[in-house]
């Protein structure tokens, strides 16, 4: 990534760390009434074409290389390449298989699958499969690295922190998950310690999509009519790479992008602004915001002003119980949304945009759709989408646990911090027993995206107040607003062993904003 960045602009609550480091939550309420906006825009010092003239890409399926014996393996290759995502300019990137996002890996229920990595990049990588439900050794803990070729000491790799436990490997590693979890979108993408942020930028992100045969018997929209739809912001430099503000040989960003990082270009797969022809039908978008740090409230709206409904039908961890109608639909970074927009109603030739309310010049355009032609339609939305949602309940919960998400000094530094400490590898955070029902509330200075690794859990409130209908549902990231304290309850089931929680603000992560789970 190019150091030398365009002029910048910043935006919202970043403009505020100063106070928050003087101040710490006290500024909450303050900072509560800016916009929903946490981070600086990088501005693109490349000519930006004009939204809704490229095609939409779909990223290919990637065939396993080994389906014997009850399993599917998979090999994939973590490579340098070129890519022109704006037209007529081509883009370095860091890719898993040599394209952004990478490839889709579809698997099934209870139908394990092995994924090779080799790395050929020129630094370590750890592979998350984000959602899963995966054994520790295969979770993607930020330090076991895969080294590329040539580099045999991991310590050199480290930013804030050395790490006893560590499992490295050299060039490649196999990642196994068993898939004993509900179907749903889930997505692959680096998780090095300190080293996130700029990695994920990159290119290293891709889709796994999990399927069972309940799901399928639905009669939800299926084949081309399902639509998975990677939303990303990036900035480009005028050698047409990828702009980020790096610090040199450090962990971290430069001084104005502590709160997170923005790009002025949206990309949906990988393309800027595009537009994709769809049938007087009904779709199914799966939905993933795989940006560093911006939050999208996303719109859909005819050219003639006719606001269409979004009827999300699955959270980040699959299917809702019944149907929950939207006209807008927040989503924090990591999350996932599974939505259901009808354009049946809509005449040929007529033009969906999907707008972000939070954005403003050019980022407020996401993509659009183009009524191409009449159709025939069997799909539906049933009533009742699914009944195996857990039903865990506070009295159920062995304790409560509270954790404060916010700004902080690391080392000398700015940090982002859990319960006033930035992250260490070799320290126990938080300790569960395999079964365990716990409630945990979480308290946020400024945006917060929180991540669970190996489960699953339900909002029971927000500010003491009910969830909000787009928390419905079982999820792994819930997004924290300025000021606000969340409670989410869980069941630590599964693996035992050695677990993350961090904020998926791709740069707060970095910045120290993640702690350890232990399961035992």
């Amino acid at each position: 990534m190019r150091e030398g960045v365009t002029r910048r602009r910043v935006l919202g609550i970043g403009g505020a760390l100063g106070l928050m480091a003087a101040t710490g939550l006290s500024a909450s309420a303050a900072l509560a009434r800016r916009p929903s906006i946490t981070g600086a825009e990088l501005r693109s010092a490349v000519p930006l074409p004009p939204p809704f003239h490229v095609p939409l890409p779909i990223p290919a399926v990637l065939a396993p290389v080994d389906t014997s014996g009850g399993a599917d393996r998979y090999e994939i290759t973590q490579r340098e390449a070129s890519a022109e995502i704006l037209p007529g300019v081509r883009t370095p990137l860091w890719t898993y298989e040599g394209t952004f996002p990478g490839p889709t890996i579809e698997a099934r229920r209870g139908r394990p699958i092995t994924v090779t990595h080799h790395n050929e990049l020129p630094v370590p990588t750890v592979v998350h499969l984000h959602g899963g439900r995966t054994p520790a050794a295969s979770d993607g803990y930020p330090t076991d690295l895969v080294l590329p070729n040539g580099r045999p000491q991991a310590a050199s790799h480290m930013g804030h922190g050395r790490d006893p436990r560590a499992a490295v490997t050299e060039l490649t590693r196999d990642y196994t998950f068993p898939l004993d979890q509900r179907p749903t979108l889930l997505w692959y993408h680096d998780h090095r310690m300190d080293f996130t942020a700029p990695a994920i930028w990159r290119g290293l992100a891709g889709l796994q999509i999990v399927r069972d045969d309940a799901e399928d018997a639905l009669g939800l929209p299926s084949g081309r009519r399902e639509l998975p739809l990677m939303i990303a912001d990036r900035a480009f430099a005028a050698d047409g790479g990828l702009a980020y503000p790096a610090l040199r040989g450090r962990p971290g960003v430069q001084e104005p992008y502590l709160a997170g990082v923005l790009g002025d270009v949206i990309l949906v797969n990988g393309a800027p602004w595009p537009v994709h022809e769809v049938d007087a039908a009904r779709y199914r978008l799966r939905v993933l915001n795989a940006s560093n740090a911006r939050h999208y409230e996303l719109e859909a709206v005819s050219d003639d002003g006719r606001p269409l409904d979004l009827v999300q039908i699955g959270a980040d961890q699959g299917l809702l119980a019944a149907p929950v109608t939207h006209r807008f639909l927040p989503i924090a970074p990591a999350e996932r949304y599974d939505v259901i927009i009808d354009f049946t109603g809509l005449p040929v030739g007529s033009r969906v945009r999907i707008v972000n309310r939070l954005g403003t010049g050019r980022t407020r355009d996401v993509m659009a759709f183009r009524v191409a032609r009449k159709a025939t339609d069997d799909s539906r939305i049933p009533g009742i989408l699914s009944t195996d949602l857990p039903d865990w309940h506070r009295s159920q919960a062995v304790r409560t646990r509270e954790f404060s998400f916010r700004t902080g000094r690391m080392g000398g530094d700015h940090g982002w911090l859990i319960g006033g400490l930035p992250f260490d590898p070799a320290r126990s955070d938080v300790t569960v027993g395999l079964g365990e029902v716990e409630v945990w509330r979480l308290v946020a200075d400024v945006h917060h995206p929180v991540h669970l690794h190996l489960v699953g859990f339900r909002v029971l409130s927000r500010g003491g107040r009910p969830p909000l209908p787009h928390d419905a549902g079982l999820k792994d990231t819930v997004s924290l607003r300025p000021g606000e304290s969340v409670e989410i309850i869980t069941r630590f089931d599964g693996y035992r062993g050695r677990y993350l929680f961090h904020c998926h603000n791709a740069e707060h992560e970095d910045m120290g904003m993640m702690a350890n789970l232990e399961v035992v």
